[in-house]
């Protein structure tokens, strides 16, 4: 039976560019302590890796994925998605600051709707803040970073656009997010950044959208996020797919990315969004000890594995 009302229950994954797949790997997996979950291509691009890391078991709204693409830095400005929280367990951020600082990681503390945030960039200048808080992950016993500390999901995603009007009535309307307060910009505190969230909210389910209309467009690049994805329920995405069509919104319709099934729109800023299912996961060709250990193609793809392989360079 369909459930209902059709309201994304939180994060589902984003998805970044490298330029350095293997270098991209060593800090997510060897100094950040995420799990390397599935080793793939891009489906739509096979010439390039698509990495997803996540948590011990690759759950849904865990996963910061990236497409390794042979491109300049990103510059960044107005209609991106200009940073991606992660959230950790209550009490874990004073030992993040620590470690981090001990990697020769430089790190600011922030507010950011009412939460403490720790604040840095990966080697790439990809912008990263961690937040407490949230649904518990599934810890990885192999991760460089103690089961107490470890990264457990996705937080909020920042949006940075010059206007708040035309992306509001997309998250509200099309999407069935709910206004919920504004904070100052922590990078300029004239500005305003809005929160919308998900459901009940929390930080697995938001998204804040920075109006900063003084900022040029961002120039897409290596550390830049290529697309956002929320969670939909299995039993709902036809009727997804049928809401947007309804509302006249020209989206991908409906796509199988083999793990999870995929609906595309570019909102009238600029920003990719996708709505992505739970199921079936990453569980349906892999087992749970083994994820990410080779590298596995979508079935459409299997055909060009000698090529598609031919072209990538080793990780790990």
């Amino acid at each position: 039976m369909t459930l209902s009302p059709l309201i994304p229950h939180g994060m589902h994954h984003v998805t970044a560019v490298t330029a350095d797949a293997p270098a991209n790997h060593a800090f997510y997996v060897g100094v950040l302590g995420m799990r390397m979950v599935k080793k793939t291509v891009n489906q739509d691009d096979p010439t390039a890796y698509h990495l997803f890391f996540a948590d011990g078991a690759g759950n849904p709204g865990s996963d910061l994925t990236f497409f390794e693409w042979p491109v300049p830095p990103e510059e960044p400005g107005n209609r991106s998605i200009s940073r991606t929280s992660l959230r950790v367990p209550e009490g874990s951020l004073s030992w993040w600051a620590d470690y981090l600082a001990a990697q020769g990681i430089h790190t600011t503390h922030s507010q950011r709707a009412g939460r403490a945030s720790l604040d840095f960039a990966d080697p790439e200048g990809q912008r990263l803040s961690l937040i407490e808080g949230g649904p518990g992950g599934q810890t990885w016993a192999a991760s460089v970073i103690p089961a107490a500390h470890q990264i457990s999901g996705l937080g909020p995603s920042e949006l940075t656009l010059p206007s708040l009007f035309p992306t509001d009535r997309v998250l509200t309307r099309a999407y069935g997010l709910t206004a919920a307060g504004t904070y100052p910009d922590p990078a300029s505190a004239e500005h305003t950044v809005h929160v919308y969230q998900m459901g009940d909210g929390g930080p697995h389910a938001e998204l804040h959208v920075r109006i900063r209309p003084d900022l040029a467009p961002a120039r897409p690049g290596a550390g830049g996020v290529h697309h956002i994805a929320l969670r939909v329920h299995d039993d709902q995405y036809h009727d997804w797919n049928a809401k947007l069509g309804s509302l006249g919104l020209r989206t991908s319709g409906e796509v199988d990315r083999h793990w999870f099934q995929s609906i595309y729109y570019r909102e009238p800023q600029g920003i990719l969004i996708e709505l992505a299912t739970d199921g079936p996961g990453f569980g349906v060709d892999e087992d749970a000890d083994k994820l990410g250990e080779k590298l596995v193609l979508a079935p459409f793809l299997e055909p060009r594995r000698a090529q598609i392989e031919a072209g990538l360079k080793p990780i790990g």
